[in-house]
C-alpha cells in the first residue's frame, strides 16, 4: 500500500509543477490584468474558455478516457504503440473537421453564445478547442508511460509561454479579453507541436496489433454524457449568470473562480496521477482499501486549504485583484469547496472505470446538473454570488451520492467512515465558527483567522484521526530527515 501512494505521490509532485508556476505567477500578474481587463472581459474569457472544455468533451468521443483504459490491459509495446497511433490520429481527424466547420459559422455562433457578433474572438475560441483536446491526449500519453520530466518541462512551458504572449497581448497592445485567449491557446498550440515531435516514434504508422476502435468506442461513448454533464454542472452557473444577470456577474464570479486555485491545481494533479496508479493496481480488494485511504488523504489536504481561503476570503480579494473585483470574496469559499468535491468525482470515475459499468456515470451527472440548474433558480436571486456557489456544492453533494448508490456494488471501496466525518466536523466546523465569530477587517482579523486555520491540524490529531501505523511512518520520516541532517558538532571539537 506504502509503495502504491509513494508513486501517487511522486506523479502528483510532477503534474503540480506547472500549476504552481502558473499560480504562482498568477498571483502576480492578476492585480496587472484585472487592470486592463474590465469584469465583463472576464465573464467573455471564462465563458468561451469553458464553451471550450465542454465541446471537447463531445468532440473526442470518450477517445482519450478509453485509451488510459485500454492501455494497461496488458504488456505489450507494439500494442501500446498501436492504440497510442489509432487514438492521436482518430482525434486529430474528428477535431479538425469540427473545427473548420465552427470556425466557418463563427459569425452566427457568437451572437449565440456571446449575445454579439465577434467572428475573430469566435475562431480564437475555435482555435483552442482543436489544442486543447489534441493536448490532452498528449498529455495522457506521457501520463501512462509516466514520464514525468518530460510533461513536467510540457506543461511549465505552456505556462511561461501562455504568460508571456498575454502580457505582451494584454498589457502592451492592449488586447482586452481577446488577448487572453489567443496568448492561451497559442502557446498551448506551440506546445502540441513539440510533443508530437517528441513521440514521432511512436506515431509514425507501421503494422501491428491494436485495439479496434469499436472497442475503444465502446468503453469511451458511455462516458460522454456522464462527462459533458458533470462539466455543464460546473460551468452553468457562469452562463447562468452572464445571460440571466450580466457579463460583470459572470466576471466576478470568474475571479473567484481562479483565487481558488489552490485547491483546483490540488485536483487537477489527482485528476491526472489517480487513473493511471487506480488502474494497475490489479488486486480488487487491494483496489479497495487504497481508493478508501487515498479517499480520506485528498479530503484531508483539500479540505484544510478550503478551509484557509474560507477565513481569509476578503483579504485575498484585496491582495490580488483590483478593487472592482472585491465583491467576487462572497463566492470564493464556496467554489473552492466546490473544487474540493469534484476530486471526490474522480474516485468515483476510477470506480465505474474499473468495473467496466462507465454508463452509470450519467444519470449520477445529470442529476447534479438538474439539481444545480434548480438551485441556481432559487438561491442567486436571493444571495447573489455566494448563491451560485451554494448551488454548486449543493450539486456536487447529489451528483456523488447518487453515484455512490449506483457504484457500491459492482465494486465497494473501504472509505474510512469515520475519519470522513471527523474531518467535515472539525475543518468544517472551526472554519464556520471562524468566519461568524472573527473579524472581517484588518489585522487582528486576519491573524484571528490565520490562528484558526494553523488549529486545524492539531485538533485533527488530539482527536485519534490518525492511525497509529501513520504515526510510527511519520516518526521514521522524522528520524530519517534528522539523520541526513547530520548532528550538530561543536566547531572546535577536533582541535589540538
Amino acid at each position: 500500500m506504502t509503495a502504491y501512494l509513494k508513486r501517487l505521490v511522486s506523479s502528483l509532485a510532477a503534474y503540480q509543477v506547472a500549476d504552481v508556476v502558473s499560480k504562482f505567477i498568477a498571483v502576480i500578474l492578476l492585480p496587472v490584468y484585472t487592470r486592463y481587463v474590465t469584469p465583463a472581459g472576464y465573464g467573455v474569457v471564462e465563458l468561451l474558455a469553458n464553451g471550450v472544455i465542454l465541446i471537447s468533451i463531445l468532440v473526442r468521443f470518450g477517445i482519450i478516457e478509453a485509451f488510459l483504459r485500454f492501455y494497461f490491459i496488458d504488456e505489450d509495446q507494439e500494442r501500446r504503440d498501436a492504440l497510442t497511433r489509432r487514438a492521436v490520429f482518430f482525434l486529430l481527424v474528428a477535431t479538425t473537421i469540427v473545427a473548420v466547420i465552427l470556425a466557418a459559422i463563427a459569425g452566427p455562433l457568437s451572437k449565440v453564445v456571446l449575445g454579439y457578433r465577434d467572428v475573430t474572438t469566435m475562431r480564437i475560441a475555435v482555435l483552442g478547442l482543436w489544442t486543447f483536446t489534441n493536448l490532452e491526449l498528449a498529455y495522457g500519453i506521457l501520463r501512462v508511460d509516466e514520464r514525468l520530466r518530460l510533461y513536467a518541462i510540457a506543461s511549465v512551458s505552456n505556462v511561461l509561454l501562455t504568460v508571456a504572449s498575454s502580457v505582451v497581448l494584454v498589457v502592451v497592445a492592449h488586447k482586452g479579453a481577446r488577448g487572453l485567449l489567443l496568448g492561451n491557446y497559442g502557446a498551448s498550440t506551440v506546445v502540441l507541436f513539440v510533443l508530437w515531435f517528441k513521440l514521432r516514434h511512436r506515431l509514425r504508422p507501421r503494422r501491428g496489433p491494436a485495439e479496434e476502435m469499436g472497442a475503444l468506442l465502446r468503453f469511451g461513448l458511455p462516458t460522454v454524457p456522464a462527462e459533458a454533464s458533470v462539466y455543464a454542472l460546473s460551468i452553468v452557473d457562469r452562463y447562468y449568470l452572464y445571460h440571466g444577470h450580466s457579463a460583470r456577474q459572470a466576471g466576478l464570479y470568474s475571479i473567484a473562480i481562479k483565487l481558488a486555485g489552490a485547491v483546483a491545481f490540488i485536483v487537477r494533479a489527482f485528476q491526472y496521477a489517480w487513473p493511471p496508479l487506480a488502474y494497475s493496481v490489479t488486486d480488487d480488494r487491494e483496489a479497495a482499501r487504497l481508493y478508501g485511504l487515498v479517499t480520506t488523504y485528498y479530503l484531508m489536504v483539500s479540505g484544510w486549504v478550503v478551509a484557509g481561503l474560507a477565513l481569509e476570503a476578503r483579504w485575498v480579494l484585496r491582495l490580488l485583484a483590483a478593487p472592482a473585483f472585491y465583491e467576487a470574496y462572497a463566492a470564493l469559499p464556496w467554489v473552492a469547496l466546490g473544487w474540493a468535491l469534484y476530486g471526490l468525482w474522480v474516485v468515483f470515475l476510477a470506480v465505474a472505470g474499473r468495473a467496466k459499468v462507465t454508463g452509470r456515470n450519467f444519470p449520477a451527472a445529470i442529476a447534479g446538473l438538474a439539481a444545480n440548474v434548480i438551485l441556481l433558480v432559487v438561491l442567486v436571486p436571493a444571495l447573489g454570488l455566494a448563491g451560485a456557489g451554494l448551488a454548486l456544492c449543493g450539486a456536487y453533494v447529489v451528483m456523488l451520492a447518487v453515484m455512490h448508490l449506483l457504484t457500491r456494488r459492482v465494486f465497494p471501496v473501504a472509505f474510512e467512515w469515520r475519519r470522513l466525518a471527523q474531518l467535515t466536523v472539525i475543518v468544517g466546523g472551526l472554519a464556520a465558527a471562524g468566519e461568524l465569530a472573527l473579524p472581517t477587517s484588518g489585522v487582528v482579523g486576519f491573524i484571528s483567522r490565520a490562528a484558526v486555520w494553523a488549529l486545524i491540524p492539531p485538533v485533527l490529531l488530539a482527536t485519534g484521526f490518525a492511525h497509529g501505523a501513520e504515526l510510527a511512518q511519520a516518526r521514521a520520516l522524522l528520524g530519517r530527515l534528522r539523520g541526513w541532517a547530520g548532528p550538530v558538532s561543536d566547531p572546535a571539537e577536533g582541535e589540538t
